[in-house]
């Protein structure tokens, strides 16, 4: 169409043409900016490509999307990609998140790093409100998500509980009722129907229920021979993966998502909702049978020791005691127990399945410590073992210590700067600013573990027949200093027990072909799960 026919069509319709040549002029000059921008942030981004290049400082830092985008192409293997990327840097890089998310710091994988951060100036690596208020809704206030005076608190609170022979007996029989009434007739089954089964789902139903019959004598059922649904357990899943995204995008955008109830917001709020609502049934019950009897005669778990703690008529104590401190405390316990120990042992079962040299020391082990039994005859081949059997099993804690090592629970931990500093090695931290330890790093430098620091071998943890603990800053798998975890010992306890019960009496294989990598994930989860097919082994014979 010409000038003429345009000037024409526009008066018929009243737009003048002046008007629209001005609007047309305006549009190719929005296009020319636009393209413009586009040139020079992709020359930014070429810039900083070359001198992370020829710096070598870490991975790339995008314009506005910062390390995201690196860190989302390598999201199948981005555990291996930190270590790799932490061995090109020297130990530690500097990172940053979406723009306006907050997320900036330094990643580290040194051990004098670690101390600094954990023990020699605790008090300006905490969790922060970068890491609270993303985790609130589901942990509220409770002992792993506070500091200061509410973390002391609840410390010293839980290591009374925790520490005490009532609980530890209670903890140990708690454990072996699960396994040979719940876990054996499981794997029985599938050991006589020959199907494949998920290892690793299995064992989240176990520690599921396990936490649940240890902290608050309360049984869901979810190991029950026809494997039920398990809502809550999921709702605890769901919840975490709605936090994980939390720390990668910026606030404003969860939390508007929040405000309207929309999206992975309004996942994660049905799902602490629902966890909240199991946890609140729980710590009611238990009140009203407090009120009703006067005592809890026969329960030692925590949440009983709480509430009688709560009435025992020690000032302030009732008021302290709320149901929301009650309801946090079961969720951060549940989170500690559960996620935590059905991790480690999905990756031992599948070590053990990939080394079968150290799984025949192990069964040498139980089978030796069964021979030297000398009470009565009915019990010298159970497979109920007792504590102090538990405690000779030296080569099996060496088996789980390295399996921790190689694939921590936990595999990175954050804490936030309180004031700037200057870490060890004289590299300045800024306020604000986060610090991430990579402890799934830390186990592959060859400069802390030696030239077989990739390869699982039990043997590093004995000398002359006895377990060598390591230095907690170089081995942070159960954290480390004043946050040390308070279940380090029962979780052993409860991951000796599993362990020896289950290949004393069974047979493990991962079914061929089946993919075993790890799950991007708070918690070190394997993402296709561990396939696997069981089989009944013989009677226990001691090795000659």
């Amino acid at each position: 169409m010409s000038v003429r026919s345009n000037i024409i069509f526009s008066s018929k319709v009243g737009f003048p043409a002046w008007r629209l040549y001005k609007a047309k002029k305006t549009m190719r000059e929005v296009v020319e900016m636009l393209n413009y921008a586009v040139m020079v942030l992709l020359c930014v981004f070429i810039i900083c490509a070359l001198v992370r290049a020829l710096t070598d400082k870490g991975p790339m830092l995008w314009p506005v999307l910062g390390t995201i985008p690196t860190a989302v192409f390598h999201g199948d293997d981005i555990y291996d990609w930190l270590t790799e990327t932490l061995d090109r840097c020297g130990g530690k890089f500097a990172f940053r998140g979406l723009w306006m998310s907050g997320v900036h710091g330094v990643v580290t994988r040194d051990p004098s790093d670690v101390e600094c951060i954990l023990k020699t100036r605790f008090h300006n690596y905490l969790k922060g409100k970068f890491y609270t208020e993303r985790f609130y809704d589901l942990l509220g206030d409770g002992i792993f998500n506070t500091d200061g005076e509410k973390w002391k608190d609840q410390r010293q609170i839980a290591t009374r509980a925790m520490n005490s022979n009532r609980f530890l007996s209670h903890a140990f029989q708690a454990t072996e009722d699960l396994l040979h009434k719940k876990m054996l007739p499981l794997l029985d089954h599938f050991a006589n129907s020959g199907e494949a089964v998920d290892l690793q789902e299995v064992l989240l139903r176990l520690t599921f229920d396990m936490t649940c019959r240890t902290g608050f004598d309360a049984d869901p059922g979810y190991l029950d021979l026809n494997l039920p649904d398990a809502p809550v357990a999921k709702a605890f899943e769901d919840a975490n993966l709605v936090i994980q995204y939390r720390f990668l995008v910026p606030p404003l955008i969860w939390k508007l998502m929040k405000f309207f109830s929309v999206g992975s917001e309004r996942t994660l709020k049905d799902a602490a909702g629902l966890a909240r609502e199991f946890a609140e049934k729980i710590a009611t019950d238990r009140t009203n049978e407090y009120k009703k009897l006067g005592e809890l005669k026969g329960r030692d778990d925590i949440l009983s020791r709480l509430i009688e703690i709560k009435y025992s008529g020690e000032q302030g104590m009732e008021d302290k005691f709320s149901a929301k401190y009650l309801q946090d405390f079961m969720l951060s316990f549940v989170v500690a127990g559960r996620d935590t120990t059905s991790a480690s042992l999905s990756w031992f079962f599948w070590l053990i399945h990939k080394h079968p040299v150290v799984e025949n020391r192990i069964l040498c082990e139980i089978n030796q410590i069964i021979k030297d039994r000398e009470f009565e005859e009915e019990c010298l081949y159970s497979t109920e073992f007792r504590v102090n059997e538990l405690e000779k099993m030296v080569y099996l804690q060496a088996a789980l210590s390295e399996s921790l090592r190689l694939y921590p629970a936990i595999p990175v931990n954050l804490k936030e700067v309180q004031h700037d500093d200057v870490l060890p090695d004289g590299t300045p931290i800024t306020k604000g600013s986060q610090m991430i330890f990579c402890v799934y790093a830390t186990a592959r430098d060859e400069e802390i573990w030696g030239k077989d620091c990739r390869e699982f071998r039990p043997e590093r943890w004995i000398k002359d027949g006895k377990f060598v603990r390591e230095n907690e800053f170089k081995y942070a798998v159960f954290n480390a200093g004043p946050r040390l975890c308070l279940g380090k010992k029962l979780a052993y306890m409860q991951m000796k027990m599993v362990a020896a019960t289950i290949l004393s009496k069974y047979s493990i294989k991962v079914v061929e072909g089946h993919p075993v990598v790890p799950k991007l994930t708070i918690s070190l989860y394997m993402k296709h799960g561990l396939l696997t097919t069981i089989r009944h082994r013989s009677i226990p014979k001691p090795c000659q």
